[in-house]
């Protein structure tokens, strides 16, 4: 039950910490922006030119693409959520952090500064969890695709499937919880009980019915 919750909840609203299973950064980005590109992160930023717009100025919804290094052979794509200022952002990605000891893990809504001399985002160093604040490396990147009308749909679109498989999902597993527990229980009738107590299926269908953040 613990993980199906857990599955369901990074489904619907990824946690600064939090992911159930392995996501890699590539898909997750793609998920995220709907931008259609496909391949290693490093080839995104070539696969843009004539597709995509892109440029050196941070916006919501956008692509950071990082260039490969020696330990990040494949480079790294993440999608800004925020722009707090015109060197600091926040983003939402996958793949980066150790979390609990484990890679592929979904980090939202971390912050990404740049540290360049120009102001270019060219150089930027990133929100490392195990720290608890910036990595020590510095980064070099090629700058931010841009998503177009079409990709902003896809991207509304790949969030709303996720949302409701979540909830197919934590319904399902409290269907089964109601019939195990209680036989002859409606599930919806233990929900009730069981949101009164802070069950986590239970606020999680309730919060994610609603749009809202199941935190």
């Amino acid at each position: 039950m613990g993980a199906l919750a857990a599955a369901a909840f990074v489904a619907t609203a990824p946690g600064s910490a939090s992911a159930d299973g392995y996501w890699q950064c590539v898909p997750f980005a793609r998920l995220m922006s709907g931008i259609q590109l496909f391949g290693d992160a490093w080839t995104w930023w070539q696969q843009a030119a004539g597709r995509y717009e892109t440029g050196f100025q941070p916006r919501a919804g956008a692509v950071l693409c990082f260039k490969p290094t020696a330990r990040m052979r494949l480079g790294h794509v993440a999608v800004v959520s925020q722009v707090l200022t015109d060197r600091v952002v926040q983003i939402t990605h996958a793949n980066w952090s150790p979390i609990e000891g484990s890679r592929g893990k979904v980090e939202k809504d971390v912050t990404v500064i740049d540290v360049s001399q120009q102001g270019d985002w060219s150089e930027v160093k990133v929100w490392y969890d195990p720290n608890r604040d910036l990595g020590g490396s510095t980064y070099s990147t090629n700058g931010f695709i841009y998503p177009d009308a079409s990709a902003r749909i896809m991207a509304d679109s790949g969030v709303a499937r996720m949302q409701n498989g979540a909830i197919a999902m934590a319904q399902s597993a409290a269907s089964q919880m109601a019939t195990a527990v209680r036989p002859g229980q409606g599930p919806m009738s233990l929900l009730s009980q069981a949101a009164d107590s802070t069950d986590r299926i239970a606020a999680l269908i309730a919060a994610a019915t609603r749009g809202g953040d199941p935190r």
